[in-house]
């Protein structure tokens, strides 16, 4: 019950104070209806049949292996067994299903296993029951979830999540052993570090400091100089599926406030470097968040240019064709070269723009 009074109090807050207005982050706009069949969709052309086998064979072993995983640590719990061959029938069929009908990769994820596990749910027909709910929430009520915010799905999941610490399992350890409590908390402490450290990556924005090449960032040298018209930002981790999105939504933001701090100067955002240099490795969705932003900025008449990518991440660009599609001549090897590039440019676009108009000789 306290997790339906959550979003239902979420969605009122939100929509009587307009709380996206002040930048509360909500589910946005949802529309009526259940899927549509992707029937039709089915592509089984030989140039992409070695593309989709080495994705499936992929998602479907980490699929397994976590629902698998996560189905035993909650029946050891009720000290009840598992069927691991049934699991994998039961991925393997909802899947197919489930590609049939516009859905994404089914698994059984930890956040959901842990809600229906302390709302009482002990059966698979809890799942036929919730699926019973959402088919009529998608046709009716669909729109009234846009206003809920994504805080309050946060704090549902993290209220399961919490419910699974044995507390009194901890402190039974500190009184028989307070070695193995040390190591037990430090392993807990350090994960919950591994995971903030690599889910919410080192960004800043970078300018250049005076009287030098340098460039670096503006919160530790407060003296550094921006580029009128360019915004120069530097990703300090690895790039993957983890962090791809806060990547993103931290770029965009970035991006929204330099706009709001030149407009008032009369300036406009023309270009945005990406600097790379810190960036060890990329997957395939880090490098698809790359071409978002891209796809993003092109829509709102801004450049973007790569500086200086490892020879890792370069191979990986160039094989997945994002070179190709992105430009080399938008990859750079300094900022002070792409920085030329972008005056060249712009020069060379007045000159165009000033020489005389001809007309066609008949």
């Amino acid at each position: 019950m306290a997790p339906l009074v959550t979003v239902v109090i979420g969605c009122l807050f939100a929509y009587l104070a307009h709380a996206e207005d002040h930048g509360i982050q909500i589910v946005g706009h949802l529309k009526k209806g259940i899927n549509p069949s992707s029937i039709h969709l089915l592509n089984f052309d030989s140039k992409y049949l070695p593309t989709v086998a080495k994705a499936g064979i992929v998602t479907g072993l980490i699929a397994l292996a976590e629902g698998i995983a996560i189905g035993r640590s909650f029946a050891i719990m009720k000290n009840e067994q598992i069927d691991g061959n049934k699991e994998m029938i039961a991925f393997g069929f909802m899947n197919i299903v489930g590609s049939l009908t516009s859905c994404y990769l089914t698994t059984g994820p930890f956040s959901k296993t842990a809600v229906n596990f302390n709302a009482g749910c002990r059966t698979a027909m809890s799942n036929v029951v919730m699926a019973i709910f959402m088919g009529l929430t998608l046709l009716f009520l669909a729109p009234l979830f846009s206003y809920t915010p994504l805080v309050a799905l946060s704090a549902i999941i993290m209220s399961a999540m919490f419910g699974l610490i044995k507390y009194e399992e901890a402190y039974h350890l500190l009184k028989v052993d307070k070695f193995d409590f040390v190591i037990c908390m430090a392993a807990f402490l350090g994960i919950i570090r591994a995971l903030l450290y690599v889910a919410r990556p080192a960004t800043c924005k970078l300018g250049k400091v005076p009287n030098s090449i340098l460039y670096r960032d503006f919160e530790q040298y407060p003296g550094s100089t921006n580029v009128p018209g360019i915004l120069v930002l530097q990703l300090g981790s690895p790039i993957y599926f983890a962090n791809c999105t806060y990547i993103r939504e931290r770029i965009l933001r970035w991006i929204r406030e330099e706009q709001a701090n030149i407009v008032s100067k009369g300036d406009i955002l023309e270009n945005v470097f990406l600097d790379l240099t810190g960036v060890t490795s990329i997957d395939v969705t880090g490098i698809e968040t790359l071409i978002e932003v891209h796809k993003t900025l092109q829509a709102n008449d801004i450049k973007m240019a790569i500086i200086n990518p490892r020879t890792k991440v370069m191979e990986k660009m160039i094989t997945s064709k994002f070179v190709d599609t992105f430009g080399k001549k938008n990859i750079f090897l300094s900022i002070d070269a792409a920085i030329d590039a972008c005056r060249f440019s712009l020069h060379n676009s007045k000159q165009h723009n000033n020489a005389p108009i001809q007309s066609f000789v008949v």
